[in-house]
């Protein structure tokens, strides 16, 4: 997956009126444009999927409102420090590359197309995923967890790019879902984070997890390497070896584990969390 990581107006200034304001400046701008401009302000809230399917020849039907925000002067500060959150993510991103196109490739198995990433300021703290292939991400980076951008960036793109399951199904998907950000942070830092997560998926996980380990194509005999890497304990000769699920890519393994759940979520079976 490539990725192109842009600061663009209109994706700034949309999200500047239609998120939580920033700033109190902002807040008394935002009232002064509506008590003037209510219809247009209204209108303006359907232009957010036209800019992000094409940011770069979308013209506003009406660009009023786009102005008053381009000729503020604390929009123009705005501007300078997505452009220096741009830059920061960008930063983690490069020098971690070469681990997030083998998370895609070997771990989710899946085609991702390229992406657009639109950065906006960082105090609106969101990461929205309008299509298929755009996001629009303003969070404060954790500097004593600088991955943490990269696991969220690539969450979103994962879970949007695996097919939505019905109700009952999903937390399949949820839990498989997370097992690859727990293996990615763990080859991306060296040191196992099977540990973190969702409380209310760790059941499940550890039911997943010896199947997991399959699919992510760990020969039979270090399994038990794994599992004491993980601190994720299961008997051994309770799993057949399933080794057609390293073929499959991350979606046929969600639908694998949703086919044979009355098989794999089975209480009597002895995993246990170290």
């Amino acid at each position: 997956m490539n990725t192109n990581f842009i600061v663009n107006d209109y994706v700034l200034i949309w999200n500047l009126l239609f998120q939580a304001s920033i700033s109190e400046n902002i807040y008394k701008l935002k009232q002064r444009i509506w008590d003037t401009y209510k219809e247009e302000y209204n209108a303006l809230y359907n232009d957010k999927n036209s800019i992000v399917a094409d940011y770069k020849n979308f013209i506003p039907n009406d660009d009023t409102i786009y102005n008053i925000l381009l000729e503020n002067k604390d929009y123009d500060k705005i501007r300078k420090l997505a452009e220096k959150h741009r830059i920061e993510i960008m930063r983690i991103w490069d020098k971690n590359k070469k681990e997030t196109d083998a998370f895609f490739k070997n771990i989710s198995r899946l085609k991702i197309a390229d992406h657009t990433i639109f950065v906006v300021s960082k105090e609106l703290n969101i990461i929205d995923y309008p299509s298929h292939n755009c996001m629009i991400i303003g969070k404060e980076i954790d500097k004593k967890n600088t991955l943490k951008i990269l696991l969220d960036i690539n969450k979103k793109v994962l879970f949007n790019n695996i097919k939505k399951y019905r109700e009952g199904q999903h937390r399949f998907k949820d839990a498989i879902v997370e097992l690859a950000l727990n293996e990615y942070a763990t080859r991306l830092t060296g040191r196992s984070f099977y540990q973190s997560g969702k409380p209310e998926l760790s059941s499940l996980k550890r039911w997943l997890y010896p199947y997991w380990l399959m699919y992510l194509g760990v020969p039979k005999g270090e399994l038990a390497n794994y599992m004491m890497r993980d601190k994720i304990v299961f008997e051994l000769d309770k799993y057949a070896y399933e080794k057609e699920l390293k073929k499959m890519n991350i979606e046929e393994f969600i639908d694998f584990c949703i086919r044979n759940q009355r098989y794999i979520v089975r209480e009597k079976k002895s995993i246990e969390m170290l």
